[in-house]
C-alpha cells in the first residue's frame, strides 16, 4: 500500500490527474438515500404520464392488385383497357393513396371533420359511433371552428345547446363548398332547448340531431360536437396512413395501416379508402372503354365511307369491262413473291442489328445495356454467348465499383477479359454479316424472277387486280373494327375493379401499440439513476473535501498514525469515563504507535507530543484530552500544556479555571507550581492556557518556555502539547522544536485537501519531523479506507460539537439548520 501511495503522490506533484473511481462509486453508494428518492420522484413522474395519455392503435387492411380483372378478357380478346400493367397500377395506387384530393374525398365522405366528444377522467375523448345521437350537417352554413358545443339531454326529446364565447365574432367554415368565414355570436354563455329533430339555425351551428335507433337517453348527459379545419384534418390523415407492399414475393399484394386513438374511425378510413380506391379505378377503366367506343364510332364512318367509294368503283369497272378472274398460277406466283419480300425484311432487320451492335462495341464502354440478338431473330449460338458473356461481365464490373477503388487489379482482370470476349464477337459478327449478305441477294434474284412472270399479265387486269385489293382491304378494315366496338361494349358492361379486398380493417381487440408504458418506466429508472449520479459525479468532482484514508495517501507521504471513530459523548474524557468503548481501543492504538517512534530516538528523560491541525474544529483538543489520558491510565506520569492561547478549551472538562495558566508563567505573573493542576485522572496534570494574551506568538518564542519544557522533561515520562492549528497562525510551528513527535489531526468530511499542500511542504523541507496523521470522524460505512491497512472498522463515533468549517477562533453556537438536517436524512451530510 505504501507503493501505492507513492505513486500516486508522485503522479499528483508531477502535474497528472487521475479520476478515482473507487471514491466515486463509494460516494455514490454513500448517498443511496438521494438515489433512490430521485428513482421514486421519476417513476411517479412517469406514472402520471402514462395514466393521462390515450392509449394509440395501429389497424391495417390487405389489398390485391390484379391486370385488368374482367371475365370477358379472353386470349383472343384484341382490345384490353389497363394502367400499363400490374406494377403501374401498383405504383399509381401507392401515389393515390398519399395524395391530398383522395384523402380529401375520404375524410369528405366521413366527415371526419366533425368530432363526437364526451367528458373523459383526464380530457374529452373522441367517442364517434357510441355517441347516442347523429348531428346531420347542414353544408350550406357555417360551423364554429376549434369549439366545443355542448349537447345535455333533457326529458321528452329535448336537448339544450350550451357553449361560451368570449368574444363576439367567430371563425366559421362551410363545408359544402370547404370555405371559411366570420360570423357575429354570442358573448358569453349561451344555452337554447331544441326538440330532437328540429333543424337547428344558429350563428355558430346549423343541422339537425336524431338520436341512434334502439338507443336510450339518459337526462343530464352530455356531449360536445367539434369542428375541425378540414385542410388541418386532410393533412393530418395524409400524413398518417401508410401503404406499401406487403412483400417483395408479392409486390402486386399491398398493406395499408393507419394510427390513432380510435379504432372504429381507424377501421372506417381504412375500408373507405379502399372503397374509394376501387371506385375510382373502376370509373377510370370505364372511361378508357368508353373513349375507345368513340373513337372507334368515328372510324367507322371514315371506313365505311372508303368501303362506299371502292365498291362504286368496283361496280363501275365491272359495266366498263367484261368480268374475268384470274387463274391459279398468278395467284401462286403472287403468295410466292409476297413470302419473298418477308423473308428478305428479316434478314435486314437482322443485318441492322449486327451493324447497330458493331457500332456499339466500338464507341461504348458500358456493356450492360446490349439488346438480345433473339429479339431479331438471330439464332447464331457464338453470338447469344458472346453477348451473354460480355453483359454478365460489365454487370460484374459495376458492382465491384462499389466495394473497390478504381485501379484495383480486380479491375483489370475484368477489363482483359471483356476486351478478350468482345474481339471474338466482332470476329463473328463479321462472319454472320457476310452470310445474311449472301442470303439477301439469293433472295432478291428469286423475287425479281416472279416479278417477271407478273409482268405479262394485260393492263385490264392489272387494274382490276389493283380495284379488288382495295376492296378487300376496305371491307376487312370495317369488320375489324365492327368487332372491335363490340369487344368494347362488352368489356364496359362487365368492367369490375382491379383492386380487391383480401382482408377488411376490422376491430378485433388490437393492443395499443403506444403510449409505450413499458419504456417511459424504463427511461424513468434510467433519468432517476442518472440525473443524481451525474450530480454526485459534479460534486465529487468540486469537492475538495477529505473523505478517508485513501485519500490522504494519495495527496501525502506522511503516514497515518490512527483513526478514531464518531462517538456521541457529552464530554472529551471518552477514554476515562468509556474505556472499553471503540474510540478508547483507537487511542490506545495511536499510543502503540507513538512507542515505535520514541524507540528510534535517544532522547533522555520524558517524551513530548504536539497535537496541531489545520484550521479549528478538526479535534486537535479532543485528542490531547485522551491521549493524555491512555498515557496516564497506563502509568506514566503525563501532563497537558494548553498551548493554544488564543483559544483555549482544554479547562473545562477537568472542572478547573482557566484564571491563570501557562501565560501568567510565561510573564513570571505565577509561579509554575501554582499553574499545575492535578486532575481527577491519577497520574495526569494540566496547565490550562489562563487569560488570552495580546502577544501569545511572542510568549511562545521566549526562553521561559524552553526551559519549562526542559524542566518537565526531568519530572514527567510524557509532556502532551496542545497547540493551535498549524494552517491558521504560526505559534505550532515555533512549538514543533520541542516536538519529539508530532499529530496532525485531519477530519474527515471537514478538512480540505489543499491545507496538506502547508504540511507537506514543511515536511518535504524539512521544518517538522517525526510528524504522522491522525484521522478524526473516521466512518466505516464510507469505505474509505481501502488504501489505509488499519482494520478499525468500528461504526461508533462521537458528535462533539465543532463549528463550521474555517470559522477558525469564532464559533456562533448554533446548531444545525433546517437544510442541513434535510442533507443528513439522505445521505449529503454525515
Amino acid at each position: 500500500m505504501e507503493n501505492s501511495g507513492h505513486d500516486n503522490m508522485e503522479g499528483i506533484e508531477s502535474g497528472r490527474v487521475s479520476f478515482d473511481f473507487r471514491g466515486y462509486l463509494f460516494k455514490a453508494l454513500n448517498l443511496w438515500k438521494l438515489i433512490l428518492l430521485c428513482i421514486g420522484f421519476a417513476l411517479i413522474i412517469a406514472y402520471l404520464i402514462n395514466v393521462r395519455k390515450q392509449n394509440v392503435y395501429r389497424l391495417d387492411t390487405l389489398i390485391s392488385v390484379e391486370n385488368d380483372q374482367n371475365p370477358f378478357f379472353t386470349a383472343n380478346t384484341s382490345i384490353s383497357f389497363n394502367w400499363g400493367g400490374v406494377s403501374g397500377k401498383v405504383g399509381k395506387i401507392l401515389t393515390t393513396v398519399k395524395t391530398r384530393s383522395h384523402n380529401e374525398l375520404v375524410v369528405d365522405s366521413l366527415q371526419f371533420y366533425m368530432r363526437y366528444m364526451a367528458e373523459g377522467e383526464y380530457r374529452k375523448i373522441d367517442i364517434y359511433k357510441k355517441a347516442p345521437f347523429r348531428f346531420q350537417i347542414d353544408k350550406t352554413k357555417g360551423q364554429a371552428l376549434a369549439k366545443y358545443i355542448g349537447i345535455r339531454f333533457l326529458e321528452n326529446n329535448q336537448f339544450e345547446v350550451f357553449t361560451e364565447f368570449n368574444q363576439s365574432r367567430g371563425a366559421v367554415q362551410f363545408y359544402g363548398d370547404k370555405s371559411k368565414g366570420v360570423v357575429e355570436i354570442p358573448s358569453g354563455p349561451f344555452t337554447k332547448q331544441f326538440t330532437v329533430g328540429d333543424k337547428i339555425e344558429l350563428p355558430f351551428l346549423n343541422g339537425t340531431l336524431t338520436v341512434r335507433p334502439k338507443v336510450k337517453i339518459i337526462p343530464g348527459a352530455e356531449y360536445f360536437l367539434y369542428f375541425s379545419n378540414f385542410d388541418n384534418i386532410v393533412n393530418s390523415y395524409k400524413n398518417q396512413i401508410k401503404i406499401g407492399t406487403f412483400s417483395a414475393a408479392s409486390s402486386s399484394v399491398l398493406i395499408m395501416n393507419l394510427t390513432g386513438v380510435n379504432k372504429a374511425k381507424i377501421v372506417d378510413y381504412l375500408n373507405t379508402t379502399t372503397e374509394i380506391l376501387s371506385q375510382t379505378e373502376l370509373r377510370l377503366k370505364n372511361q378508357y372503354a368508353t373513349n375507345t367506343i368513340k373513337f372507334i364510332d368515328s372510324s367507322l364512318a371514315a371506313v365505311n365511307a372508303n368501303l362506299t367509294d371502292v365498291t362504286d368503283e368496283m361496280n363501275d369497272f365491272r359495266r366498263k369491262n367484261k368480268v374475268f378472274n384470274v387463274d391459279e398460277e398468278i395467284s401462286l406466283i403472287s403468295n410466292q413473291l409476297r413470302q419473298l419480300e418477308q423473308e428478305r425484311q428479316k434478314e435486314k432487320a437482322k443485318l441492322d442489328y449486327l451493324n447497330s451492335l458493331e457500332n456499339y462495341l466500338k464507341t461504348k464502354t458500358d456493356y450492360s445495356k446490349i439488346a438480345a440478338p433473339t429479339s431479331v431473330g438471330i439464332e447464331e449460338p457464338n453470338i447469344l454467348s458472346s453477348v451473354g458473356k460480355i453483359t454478365n461481365l460489365s454487370i460484374e464490373r459495376q458492382n465491384l465499383e462499389y466495394t473497390a477503388k478504381e485501379g484495383n487489379i480486380l479491375f483489370k482482370d475484368l477489363d482483359r477479359q471483356i476486351d478478350s470476349e468482345k474481339n471474338v464477337l466482332l470476329e463473328t459478327i463479321d462472319a454472320t454479316k457476310a452470310t445474311i449478305g449472301i442470303n439477301i441477294n439469293t433472295i432478291n434474284r428469286n423475287a425479281a424472277n416472279f416479278e417477271a412472270k407478273l409482268s405479262v399479265l394485260p393492263a385490264d387486269q392489272q387494274q382490276y387486280l389493283k380495284i379488288q385489293r382495295k376492296l378487300s382491304i376496305s371491307q376487312e378494315s370495317y369488320n375489324v373494327y365492327m368487332a372491335k366496338r363490340s369487344e368494347a361494349a362488352i368489356v364496359k358492361a362487365a368492367n369490375i375493379s382491379d383492386i380487391s379486398v383480401i382482408d377488411a380493417a376490422k376491430d378485433i381487440g388490437n393492443a395499443p401499440i403506444g403510449p409505450n408504458k413499458a419504456l417511459n418506466y424504463m427511461m424513468a429508472l434510467m433519468v432517476g439513476f442518472l440525473l443524481p449520479m451525474f450530480m454526485i459525479f459534479v460534486l465529487f468532482l468540486v469537492d475538495n473535501t477529505i473523505h478517508g484514508s485513501d485519500e490522504v495517501v494519495q495527496l501525502s507521504k506522511i503516514p497515518i498514525l490512527g483513526l478514531i471513530g464518531k462517538y456521541k459523548y457529552r464530554n472529551n474524557l471518552v477514554v476515562f469515563e468509556k474505556p472499553k468503548s471503540a474510540v478508547s481501543e483507537s487511542f490506545r492504538a495511536i499510543r502503540s504507535s507513538l512507542q515505535f517512534i520514541y524507540k528510534k530516538q535517544e532522547i533522555e528523560g520524558g517524551r513530548t507530543l504536539m497535537i496541531t491541525s489545520s484550521v479549528s474544529g478538526e479535534g486537535k483538543t479532543f485528542c490531547s484530552i485522551n491521549i493524555a489520558t491512555v498515557y496516564a491510565l497506563s502509568g506514566k506520569k503525563t501532563i497537558l500544556l494548553g498551548l493554544d492561547l488564543r483559544k483555549p478549551k482544554i479547562f473545562g472538562d477537568f472542572e478547573i479555571t482557566n484564571d491563570k495558566g501557562i501565560v501568567n508563567y510565561l510573564i513570571d505573573d505565577e509561579k509554575l507550581d501554582d499553574v499545575i493542576f492535578k486532575t481527577h485522572i491519577e497520574n495526569l496534570s494540566v496547565v490550562p492556557s489562563g487569560p488570552i494574551p495580546p502577544n501569545p506568538s511572542e510568549l511562545l518564542m521566549g526562553d521561559r518556555l524552553k526551559e519549562l519544557i526542559g524542566f518537565l522533561r526531568t519530572t514527567y515520562d510524557i509532556i502532551i502539547l496542545d497547540t493551535p492549528p498549524l494552517g491558521l497562525v504560526t505559534d505550532a510551528m515555533e512549538l514543533s522544536q520541542y516536538a519529539d513527535a508530532t499529530i496532525f489531526m485531519i477530519r474527515l468530511d471537514y478538512t480540505k485537501k489543499g491545507m496538506l499542500q502547508l504540511i507537506n511542504a514543511k515536511y518535504r523541507a524539512g521544518e517538522v519531523t517525526n510528524i504522522s496523521y491522525v484521522l478524526n470522524f473516521y466512518k466505516h460505512k464510507t469505505n474509505h479506507n481501502y488504501g489505509y491497512g488499519y482494520g478499525y472498522g468500528y461504526g461508533y463515533g462521537y458528535g462533539y460539537g465543532y463549528g463550521t468549517y474555517g470559522n477558525a477562533y469564532h464559533e456562533d453556537g448554533r446548531g444545525p439548520s433546517i437544510l442541513n438536517r434535510i442533507k443528513k436524512i439522505i445521505g449529503l451530510r454525515s
